[in-house]
């Protein structure tokens, strides 16, 4: 192997995005993620090794996803990618609606920030353009960035993002199955156009839920309700589907978590969580796993190796 030039590493929440109403715009970091140091070297060379999550999954050749965004970056400034050596430690859950794709294109987006410190720098617009292009949209990597709860929308054809900062009573729990759920196969069962009457239904919980997540947990189960697309994908992941209606039906704010299949609740509290455990426990006979999180604030973070070396957040 070449010699090592520069090592930064690379730490990036999982994100569960739409968080039912809020479809394609809403999304919120979590408290799991994925590591990962990386080295730019002299050579070409390119060396990739994956464990934790999903590791026999992952490509370690020129197309692993974070070695191509990687390069992506490089060639956004006009400069070409040096060699590279990625050791990740993966344990956010692949395909399984926490948004791992775009942890993994933000994590290339960082280390390339983080390698090219000094020479280029990217801003915060140029993080979530770059990141947009990648993914194609912003409502995963926009959280994966700057962490917290993210409202994302496009503007003259430019992705803009506002940070909210989430109540402290607000208790995520997800619960994952053992399968997977490609977006493009829940996407691709959608309606290409809705009714004006579940348009507005949608525009008013959405407005709710930012209000119940930043200030009145209380109204979290009235504020994750949706017309657009939870209903239209029951067919395509039953399992979740029943789920997310048995915890409604007992009084839990069950969403399907970004294009499933996982479920995230939105408790107002600890208790409440555990609560919500019992009754999906009971559900799946205790086949899904359940994920006790807390809201991630920092979003992805980027650090020099070197001893001493700060820190830079999102």
């Amino acid at each position: 192997m070449s010699p090592i030039v520069r090592t930064v590493e690379v730490r990036v929440p999982a994100t569960s995005a739409n968080l039912g109403p809020g479809f394609d715009t809403l999304g919120l970091a979590l408290s799991v993620y994925d590591e990962l140091t990386v080295s730019s070297l002299e050579g070409d060379e390119l060396e990739i090794s994956v464990e934790g999550t999903g590791a026999a999954e992952i490509a370690t050749d020129e197309s692993n996803l974070v070695a191509r965004t990687i390069r992506f970056a490089y060639e956004s400034v006009g400069l070409i990618a040096p060699g590279l050596k990625i050791e990740a430690n993966n344990a956010i859950p692949h395909g399984r609606g926490l948004g791992s794709s775009g942890s993994a294109v933000v994590s290339g987006l960082l280390a390339a920030k983080g390698l090219l410190e000094g020479r280029v720098e990217f801003t915060d617009t140029d993080l979530l353009r770059l990141a947009t292009e990648l993914e194609g949209h912003p409502d995963n990597v926009a959280p994966a960035l700057f962490g917290g709860l993210t409202i994302a929308w496009t503007e003259n054809d430019r992705p803009m993002h506002k940070k909210l900062l989430v109540h402290r009573g607000v208790a995520p729990v997800v619960f994952v199955p053992d399968r997977t759920m490609s977006t493009s196969t829940a996407r691709s069962v959608l309606d290409p156009a809705v009714s004006r009457e579940d348009a507005v239904f949608n525009v008013s919980r959405s407005a709710l839920l930012i209000a119940a997540l930043t200030q009145s947990p209380d109204l979290l189960m009235s504020a994750t309700e949706d017309r657009l697309h939870q209903g239209r994908r029951a067919a395509a992941m039953p399992e979740t589907d029943g789920l997310v209606r048995a915890l409604r039906a007992e009084g839990f704010a069950a969403v399907v978590s970004g294009a499933g299949p996982s479920v995230l609740v939105l408790a107002d509290g600890p208790g409440k969580r555990l609560e919500a455990a019992a009754v999906a426990e009971e559900r799946t006979g205790g086949s899904w796993q359940a994920l006790m999180l807390a809201v991630d604030f920092l979003g992805g973070t980027v650090k020099q190796s070197a001893e001493g070396a700060s820190a830079h957040n999102f």
